[in-house]
């Protein structure tokens, strides 16, 4: 299984983030419709694209504590 970040959508895709850290870009319609810039997403064998909602949480929490200790 493939895991992405989305960083943007620009038309009908997602610039995506590979964990390799390039870019890829994926058609929309592939993507669940609640899809949003920073969730995770995980591709499955089958082509198709689930949210992995634990580590979009995950990353948001990092992010935040990130953006707070610089406030600090």
């Amino acid at each position: 299984m493939k895991k992405y970040i989305v960083d943007r959508f620009e038309g009908e895709y997602a610039v995506c983030e590979k964990e390799d850290l390039t870019l890829v870009n994926i058609l929309r319609s592939k993507l669940p419709a609640e899809t949003k810039e920073g969730d995770c997403l995980v591709e499955k064998d089958d082509g198709s694209f689930y949210i992995d909602i634990e580590a979009t949480m995950d990353r948001k929490q990092q992010i935040r504590r990130k953006l707070d200790s610089l406030f600090e």
